[in-house]
Protein backbone atom coordinates (compact mmCIF):
# COMPACT_ATOMS: atom_id res chain seq x y z
CA UNK A 1 0.00 0.00 0.00
CA UNK A 2 2.67 2.05 0.76
CA UNK A 3 5.07 1.73 -2.70
CA UNK A 4 1.52 2.29 -3.96
CA UNK A 5 0.92 5.22 -2.69
CA UNK A 6 4.66 6.65 -3.41
CA UNK A 7 4.60 5.50 -6.83
CA UNK A 8 1.65 7.77 -7.23
CA UNK A 9 2.62 10.32 -5.52
CA UNK A 10 5.79 10.73 -8.04
CA UNK A 11 3.93 10.15 -10.89
CA UNK A 12 1.23 12.82 -10.35
CA UNK A 13 3.43 14.83 -9.36
CA UNK A 14 5.60 14.69 -12.46
CA UNK A 15 2.12 14.91 -14.62
CA UNK A 16 1.19 18.03 -13.03
CA UNK A 17 4.70 19.15 -12.98
CA UNK A 18 4.28 19.68 -16.96
CA UNK A 19 0.70 21.09 -17.06
CA UNK A 20 1.94 24.14 -14.99
CA UNK A 21 1.86 27.34 -16.77
CA UNK A 22 5.98 28.61 -17.00
CA UNK A 23 4.10 32.25 -15.91
CA UNK A 24 2.32 30.74 -12.58
CA UNK A 25 3.39 31.73 -9.02
CA UNK A 26 5.99 29.54 -7.33
CA UNK A 27 4.82 27.27 -4.77
CA UNK A 28 5.94 26.72 -1.40
CA UNK A 29 9.33 24.63 -1.18
CA UNK A 30 7.73 22.99 1.68
CA UNK A 31 4.09 21.37 1.86
CA UNK A 32 1.39 21.55 4.20
CA UNK A 33 2.00 19.15 6.94
CA UNK A 34 -0.35 18.66 9.62
CA UNK A 35 -2.25 16.24 12.23
CA UNK A 36 -5.27 16.19 11.23
CA UNK A 37 -7.08 15.82 15.03
CA UNK A 38 -10.72 14.36 14.66
CA UNK A 39 -12.90 14.40 17.78
CA UNK A 40 -16.39 11.93 16.99
CA UNK A 41 -18.81 11.57 19.82
CA UNK A 42 -21.53 8.64 18.13
CA UNK A 43 -24.81 7.72 19.42
CA UNK A 44 -26.29 3.40 17.33
CA UNK A 45 -29.55 2.43 17.51
CA UNK A 46 -29.05 -1.45 18.70
CA UNK A 47 -28.54 -3.90 15.46
CA UNK A 48 -26.52 -2.10 12.95
CA UNK A 49 -22.91 -1.01 12.85
CA UNK A 50 -21.24 2.62 13.00
CA UNK A 51 -22.28 3.56 9.43
CA UNK A 52 -22.55 6.83 7.37
CA UNK A 53 -20.06 9.41 5.84
CA UNK A 54 -16.17 8.41 6.71
CA UNK A 55 -16.89 6.31 9.98
CA UNK A 56 -14.57 3.53 9.11
CA UNK A 57 -12.56 4.28 12.79
CA UNK A 58 -15.45 4.03 15.04
CA UNK A 59 -17.28 1.20 12.52
CA UNK A 60 -13.76 -0.84 13.61
CA UNK A 61 -14.07 0.52 17.27
CA UNK A 62 -17.58 -1.02 17.47
CA UNK A 63 -17.15 -4.21 15.79
CA UNK A 64 -14.20 -5.71 17.14
CA UNK A 65 -15.55 -4.73 20.54
CA UNK A 66 -18.47 -6.59 19.96
CA UNK A 67 -16.99 -9.68 19.04
CA UNK A 68 -14.32 -9.77 21.25
CA UNK A 69 -16.32 -8.78 24.46
CA UNK A 70 -19.64 -11.31 23.35
CA UNK A 71 -22.00 -8.78 23.77
CA UNK A 72 -24.39 -9.79 20.61
CA UNK A 73 -27.74 -10.01 21.80
CA UNK A 74 -30.01 -12.77 20.37
CA UNK A 75 -31.36 -9.98 18.15
CA UNK A 76 -28.17 -8.72 16.80
CA UNK A 77 -25.95 -6.01 17.76
CA UNK A 78 -26.88 -3.57 21.12
CA UNK A 79 -27.09 -0.16 20.65
CA UNK A 80 -23.73 2.02 21.90
CA UNK A 81 -22.81 5.12 22.35
CA UNK A 82 -18.92 5.98 21.17
CA UNK A 83 -16.10 8.43 21.57
CA UNK A 84 -13.09 8.32 18.85
CA UNK A 85 -10.27 10.41 18.31
CA UNK A 86 -8.68 9.98 14.61
CA UNK A 87 -4.75 11.08 14.13
CA UNK A 88 -3.30 11.13 11.07
CA UNK A 89 -0.77 12.96 9.82
CA UNK A 90 -1.12 13.95 6.98
CA UNK A 91 1.17 16.10 4.17
CA UNK A 92 -0.54 17.87 1.32
CA UNK A 93 1.90 17.09 -1.55
CA UNK A 94 0.33 19.34 -4.10
CA UNK A 95 -2.86 21.67 -4.25
CA UNK A 96 -4.01 18.45 -5.96
CA UNK A 97 -2.51 15.21 -3.77
CA UNK A 98 -2.75 14.66 0.12
CA UNK A 99 -1.42 11.93 1.86
CA UNK A 100 -2.38 10.91 5.33
CA UNK A 101 -2.11 7.97 7.70
CA UNK A 102 -2.25 6.98 11.58
CA UNK A 103 -3.53 5.73 14.49
CA UNK A 104 -7.05 5.89 15.93
CA UNK A 105 -8.09 5.36 19.92
CA UNK A 106 -11.66 5.26 21.14
CA UNK A 107 -13.89 4.39 23.88
CA UNK A 108 -17.40 2.73 23.53
CA UNK A 109 -20.31 1.76 26.12
CA UNK A 110 -22.38 -1.08 24.50
CA UNK A 111 -24.76 -1.75 27.78
CA UNK A 112 -21.75 -2.72 29.90
CA UNK A 113 -20.58 0.96 30.52
CA UNK A 114 -17.78 2.67 29.21
CA UNK A 115 -14.51 0.51 27.92
CA UNK A 116 -10.92 1.78 28.86
CA UNK A 117 -9.76 4.58 26.07
CA UNK A 118 -7.12 2.49 23.85
CA UNK A 119 -5.77 2.05 20.14
CA UNK A 120 -7.83 0.54 18.20
CA UNK A 121 -7.33 1.02 14.70
CA UNK A 122 -4.74 2.83 12.18
CA UNK A 123 -5.48 4.18 8.77
CA UNK A 124 -3.34 5.02 5.64
CA UNK A 125 -5.01 7.07 2.83
CA UNK A 126 -4.76 9.11 -0.35
CA UNK A 127 -7.18 11.74 -1.80
CA UNK A 128 -6.32 13.02 -4.98
CA UNK A 129 -8.07 15.64 -7.60
CA UNK A 130 -7.88 13.75 -10.89
CA UNK A 131 -9.32 16.88 -12.53
CA UNK A 132 -9.64 20.26 -11.36
CA UNK A 133 -12.39 22.40 -12.80
CA UNK A 134 -10.46 25.77 -13.08
CA UNK A 135 -13.24 27.63 -14.37
CA UNK A 136 -14.12 25.53 -17.05
CA UNK A 137 -17.51 23.59 -17.49
CA UNK A 138 -16.28 19.91 -16.48
CA UNK A 139 -16.17 19.74 -12.53
CA UNK A 140 -13.32 18.70 -10.22
CA UNK A 141 -13.32 15.09 -9.81
CA UNK A 142 -11.56 13.81 -6.35
CA UNK A 143 -11.05 10.46 -5.05
CA UNK A 144 -10.10 9.63 -1.92
CA UNK A 145 -8.97 6.10 -0.77
CA UNK A 146 -8.74 4.80 3.14
CA UNK A 147 -7.15 1.40 4.31
CA UNK A 148 -8.09 1.10 7.95
CA UNK A 149 -7.22 -1.71 10.38
CA UNK A 150 -8.44 -2.51 13.72
CA UNK A 151 -5.84 -3.13 16.48
CA UNK A 152 -4.66 -5.39 18.08
CA UNK A 153 -3.87 -8.26 15.11
CA UNK A 154 -6.23 -11.17 16.42
CA UNK A 155 -9.24 -12.91 15.27
CA UNK A 156 -12.04 -10.64 15.19
CA UNK A 157 -10.00 -7.81 13.51
CA UNK A 158 -11.35 -5.90 10.77
CA UNK A 159 -10.02 -4.39 7.70
CA UNK A 160 -12.32 -1.52 5.80
CA UNK A 161 -11.06 -0.18 2.16
CA UNK A 162 -13.54 3.10 1.56
CA UNK A 163 -13.38 4.52 -1.51
CA UNK A 164 -14.99 8.19 -2.27
CA UNK A 165 -15.44 9.89 -5.79
CA UNK A 166 -17.11 12.98 -5.50
CA UNK A 167 -18.02 15.67 -8.58
CA UNK A 168 -17.21 19.20 -7.40
CA UNK A 169 -19.26 22.08 -10.15
CA UNK A 170 -18.01 25.64 -8.66
CA UNK A 171 -20.44 28.30 -9.94
CA UNK A 172 -17.92 30.96 -9.40
CA UNK A 173 -14.43 31.88 -10.11
CA UNK A 174 -13.49 31.31 -6.79
CA UNK A 175 -15.14 28.53 -6.15
CA UNK A 176 -16.56 29.85 -2.83
CA UNK A 177 -20.33 28.28 -4.05
CA UNK A 178 -21.30 24.96 -6.16
CA UNK A 179 -22.71 22.21 -6.65
CA UNK A 180 -21.56 18.50 -5.10
CA UNK A 181 -22.20 14.63 -6.34
CA UNK A 182 -20.57 11.12 -5.48
CA UNK A 183 -20.63 7.96 -4.23
CA UNK A 184 -18.52 6.40 -0.95
CA UNK A 185 -17.99 2.66 -1.47
CA UNK A 186 -16.92 0.48 2.03
CA UNK A 187 -16.14 -2.80 1.43
CA UNK A 188 -15.08 -4.65 5.00
CA UNK A 189 -13.61 -7.67 6.03
CA UNK A 190 -13.51 -9.43 9.33
CA UNK A 191 -10.75 -12.22 10.68
CA UNK A 192 -12.59 -15.26 11.23
CA UNK A 193 -14.57 -17.65 8.90
CA UNK A 194 -17.62 -17.20 11.05
CA UNK A 195 -18.51 -13.66 10.57
CA UNK A 196 -18.87 -11.15 7.33
CA UNK A 197 -20.18 -7.74 6.77
CA UNK A 198 -21.34 -6.82 3.44
CA UNK A 199 -20.35 -3.79 1.28
CA UNK A 200 -21.73 -0.65 2.17
CA UNK A 201 -23.10 2.47 -0.54
CA UNK A 202 -23.80 5.64 -0.60
CA UNK A 203 -25.16 7.79 -3.47
CA UNK A 204 -25.05 11.82 -2.35
CA UNK A 205 -25.92 15.19 -3.87
CA UNK A 206 -25.74 18.37 -2.15
CA UNK A 207 -23.72 22.03 -2.56
CA UNK A 208 -21.81 24.63 -0.20
CA UNK A 209 -20.89 28.26 0.25
CA UNK A 210 -17.89 30.37 1.71
CA UNK A 211 -18.94 33.41 2.99
CA UNK A 212 -16.39 36.73 2.48
CA UNK A 213 -15.28 35.81 6.22
CA UNK A 214 -13.66 32.47 5.36
CA UNK A 215 -16.74 30.18 6.97
CA UNK A 216 -17.88 27.68 5.00
CA UNK A 217 -21.49 25.55 4.95
CA UNK A 218 -21.58 21.97 2.82
CA UNK A 219 -24.49 19.97 2.91
CA UNK A 220 -24.72 16.34 1.69
CA UNK A 221 -27.85 14.47 1.41
CA UNK A 222 -27.75 10.59 0.11
CA UNK A 223 -29.46 7.31 -0.19
CA UNK A 224 -26.99 4.77 2.10
CA UNK A 225 -27.66 0.60 1.00
CA UNK A 226 -26.41 -1.61 3.23
CA UNK A 227 -25.91 -5.27 2.97
CA UNK A 228 -25.83 -6.49 6.54
CA UNK A 229 -23.84 -9.05 8.75
CA UNK A 230 -23.90 -12.32 9.85
CA UNK A 231 -21.84 -14.10 12.42
CA UNK A 232 -22.05 -17.77 12.58
CA UNK A 233 -25.53 -17.99 10.99
CA UNK A 234 -27.15 -15.94 13.08
CA UNK A 235 -27.85 -11.82 11.69
CA UNK A 236 -25.45 -9.09 13.67
CA UNK A 237 -27.43 -5.89 11.67
CA UNK A 238 -29.87 -5.82 9.11
CA UNK A 239 -29.46 -5.16 5.45
CA UNK A 240 -31.13 -1.83 4.60
CA UNK A 241 -31.45 1.24 2.11
CA UNK A 242 -31.87 4.26 3.54
CA UNK A 243 -31.36 8.00 3.99
CA UNK A 244 -28.53 10.20 5.14
CA UNK A 245 -27.65 13.65 5.76
CA UNK A 246 -23.97 15.32 6.73
CA UNK A 247 -23.51 18.91 7.72
CA UNK A 248 -20.22 20.66 7.75
CA UNK A 249 -19.37 23.96 9.04
CA UNK A 250 -15.43 25.03 8.24
CA UNK A 251 -13.72 28.00 9.41
CA UNK A 252 -11.19 28.59 6.29
CA UNK A 253 -7.94 30.86 6.09
CA UNK A 254 -7.52 32.96 2.76
CA UNK A 255 -5.34 30.36 1.40
CA UNK A 256 -8.39 27.95 1.72
CA UNK A 257 -7.02 25.51 5.14
CA UNK A 258 -8.75 24.53 7.53
CA UNK A 259 -8.75 26.13 10.43
CA UNK A 260 -11.56 24.55 12.29
CA UNK A 261 -14.84 22.31 11.43
CA UNK A 262 -17.67 20.43 13.10
CA UNK A 263 -19.51 17.79 11.46
CA UNK A 264 -23.20 17.29 12.67
CA UNK A 265 -24.59 13.76 10.92
CA UNK A 266 -27.67 11.74 10.49
CA UNK A 267 -27.77 8.31 9.13
CA UNK A 268 -31.15 6.22 9.28
CA UNK A 269 -29.97 2.42 10.01
CA UNK A 270 -32.85 2.24 9.65
CA UNK A 271 -33.44 4.22 13.19
CA UNK A 272 -31.54 7.12 13.30
CA UNK A 273 -27.98 7.02 14.52
CA UNK A 274 -26.46 10.48 15.41
CA UNK A 275 -22.63 11.15 15.04
CA UNK A 276 -20.77 14.43 16.00
CA UNK A 277 -17.25 15.21 15.10
CA UNK A 278 -14.77 18.08 15.82
CA UNK A 279 -11.68 18.82 13.21
CA UNK A 280 -9.18 20.81 14.78
CA UNK A 281 -5.75 20.61 12.61
CA UNK A 282 -2.25 21.16 14.25
CA UNK A 283 -0.29 22.23 11.79
CA UNK A 284 3.61 21.88 11.61
CA UNK A 285 3.64 23.76 8.32
CA UNK A 286 0.51 25.57 6.89
CA UNK A 287 1.30 27.96 3.46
Amino acid sequence: MALGLACLTVSASAAFAAEADEDAPAKPAVPNIYLDLRTSYAMIPAGTLGLGFGTTSLSAALQTLALRSGTVLPNGLPAAKAIAIDLPLTVDVSDRVSLYGGVSGSTADIGGGWSTFDITSWNIGVQADLYQQNGGRIPTITLQSTLTQSVPNEQGMTNSFNNILEFDYALDEDETRGWLAGMQYTYTTIATPFASIRPNTILYAGGYYQWPSNWKFTGRLGVQSFGGAQLAGRTLAESFTQPVLRLDLDRMDDNDNRLFGITAQIAWTPKPAYQLTLRTPLYAVRN
